[in-house]
């Protein structure tokens, strides 16, 4: 099955041909790993325990040790996650939030991949 071009939050992309744009290799994965650590547990109805739902932490205390924990669990959880070498997972308190640093080796490609996001209010 091929996955669309297309980040959490953001909206679909399209080819130079007006077709929904595809993704692939290390793109993919990244996508797949940030809808992951986004989405709430629950909210896809036939996979109640998909997700880490950073999203709904929005406003609490940051607890910098339970985030990594929780963020290298699911990331273990998608098959474009090599899980040797362990990913690493950066968090850090910022203002209204946490900041977020992932480094981890594709299991499709061997390459490095990674990928930093903010989950604040806005």
């Amino acid at each position: 099955m091929i996955d669309l071009y297309h980040y959490v939050g953001s909206d679909l992309s399209k080819s130079p041909s007006g077709d929904l744009k595809p993704v692939t290799g290390l793109e993919r994965g990244k996508q797949r790993v940030l809808r992951r650590l986004m989405t709430n547990p629950g909210d896809y109805i036939f996979h109640p325990d998909y997700g880490a739902g950073l999203g709904r932490k929005v406003g609490d205390i940051v607890n910098v040790k339970e985030w990594k924990a929780l963020i290298l669990g699911q990331m273990l959880l998608e098959s474009c996650v090599a899980a040797d070498p362990e990913p690493t997972v950066d968090v850090k308190v910022i203002e209204g939030g946490a900041s977020v640093f992932i480094q981890y080796t594709d299991s499709g490609t061997g390459e490095t991949a990674a990928l930093s996001f903010d989950v604040t209010p806005d």
